[in-house]
């Protein structure tokens, strides 16, 4: 059975979440499952505390060497780890990690203007292929290695293109986003249901997706070329994952054709 790759992010995690009570079910039910993970918010609060000026370009987190050891203890330390707890203490099987390990995610500097922000170049899957073979549920914090002038680094990545790449790398059943929001919409008013790549690909030209959504909609774009669904729904509803799996109702799915 292929793994199904969800994304959560700070914005579903809460005092009332059921994401995490979600997934120890599904995987009671036998399904494996590959989560990666966001903490913006984290990160931002702890750079405040810390002194640290935080600043954002075309979306991005401009990451220097002092804001890349707070982004790696936070997400790859903290937020990872205090998800594993939180997975264990529902009894269930989880094993955190971040992009760096096993050399799952491989980037390159992105743009100097934006510091240590990768861009990922390669994906190895081979570490969290054999925790799913074990029964682990794999917690990935978008944290990659990479090259800075010829020397090895860290560099902090897109969690969305990192579960993109991770997805379309193990070949997954289906990539699921789990966001604050019901779906992808055209205007206000409007939400689309289903679109193919085509449409995805001219509403990110156009401009009518914007903010987070455009890395979610690319993502899936890249995710499709091996996996056959990916859905973006609303992560904050009650069962929001568990509903998703067994009914497939609400959101939006891409697809390739």
């Amino acid at each position: 059975m292929q793994p199904i790759v969800v994304k959560i992010g700070g914005s579903t995690l809460g005092n009332h979440d059921t994401t995490l009570e979600d997934l120890v079910k599904l995987q009671k039910q036998g399904i494996p499952l590959v989560v990666i993970h966001g903490g913006g918010r984290e990160v931002s609060d702890w750079l405040a505390r810390l002194g640290i000026p935080t600043r954002f370009a075309n979306g991005l987190r401009v990451t220097d060497a002092k804001a890349l050891k707070v982004v790696t203890a936070v997400l790859s330390g903290l937020v990872n780890k205090e998800l594993v707890v939180a997975i264990q203490a529902l009894t269930g099987k989880a094993v955190g990690l971040s992009g760096a390990d096993g050399n799952l995610l491989r980037a390159t500097i992105k743009h100097p203007n934006l510091g240590y922000v990768g861009e990922i170049i390669s994906t190895d899957p081979s570490l969290p292929k054999a925790l799913l073979d074990e029964g682990y549920m794999p917690v990935i914090a978008p944290i990659s290695s990479g090259l800075d002038r010829d020397k090895m680094t860290l560099l902090n990545v897109n969690g969305d293109a990192a579960a993109g790449e991770i997805a379309a790398a193990l070949s997954a059943d289906r990539l699921i986003f789990l966001t604050d929001v019901d779906g992808v919409y055209i205007d206000s008013d409007r939400m689309l249901s289903r679109i193919n790549i085509t449409e995805a690909k001219k509403m990110l030209a156009t401009g009518i997706a914007y903010g987070g959504m455009i890395p979610k909609i690319e993502a899936c774009i890249r995710a499709l070329a091996t996996v056959p669904i990916t859905r973006i729904i609303n992560g904050k509803a009650p069962h929001a994952l568990l509903n998703e799996i067994n009914n497939e109702t609400g959101g939006t799915t891409i697809v390739a054709e």
